[in-house]
């Protein structure tokens, strides 16, 4: 009796331990688990560039929340859409972040990245990261939030100018001459031409 009650509250503890080792990864942990998986994908020589670009953007989605970024992006127009146009702008704020994000990694040199810090504030944080490249060192920012015992991309920081903050500016005055009819048609067309569009060479972009 006394073995088997040692046995459950050990078992118990370990079940605890291991759940509360996942809650506690850092938000650096989950970015640097990401960009590991995309650098893996990238020297994959078995991979044609199909492949990796379809292998990386299985990656992105699941670091990537793109239902906040994008009600981050139409900011107050969020609330005028209807749910089936919810639907419609993530899906394509979706493919056309994947596709810019792809299209920029075709030109991979070997790149090292480095992790330059972290500031958490509850649920949400920021992760410090720099690209270093043969001509520059490139600040990137990744801020996320923590959800379900993982933190989540909802915006992306690159030498100082955030993503969701530039696409927001511009999505704002198509919108005003176009009507959102008319940002989802340029969405679309944008979204064709990256995903038709060659590599970018080493160093440009």
């Amino acid at each position: 009796m006394l073995k088997r009650l040692l046995l459950v509250l050990m078992t118990g503890l370990t079940l605890a331990f291991a759940t509360a080792s996942l809650a506690e990864n850092s938000p650096t942990d989950d970015i640097r688990a990401s960009v590991d998986a995309i650098i893996a994908i990238l020297k994959n020589e078995q991979l044609d560039r199909a492949g990796k670009r379809a292998e990386i953007k299985a990656v992105v989605n699941k670091r990537f929340d793109f239902r906040a970024m994008s009600q981050r992006t139409l900011a107050t127009n969020w609330k005028k859409t209807t749910d089936e146009e919810k639907n419609r702008f993530v899906d394509l704020f979706s493919q056309l972040i994947e596709n810019s994000y792809v299209g920029k990694l075709d030109s991979y040199t070997n790149e090292k990245v480095n992790y330059t810090g972290e500031k958490v504030d509850g649920r949400k944080a920021v992760v410090e990261t720099v690209i270093i490249t043969t001509t520059a060192d490139v600040p990137v920012d990744y801020r996320v939030y923590q959800k379900d015992n993982q933190w989540l991309v909802y915006d992306v920081t690159i030498e100082g100018v955030s993503l969701i903050s530039n696409y927001r500016s511009s999505y704002q005055t198509i919108m005003k001459s176009d009507g959102f009819e008319g940002l989802l048609a340029k969405m679309q067309e944008k979204i064709n031409e990256l995903a038709s569009s060659p590599p970018e060479p080493a160093g440009e972009g």
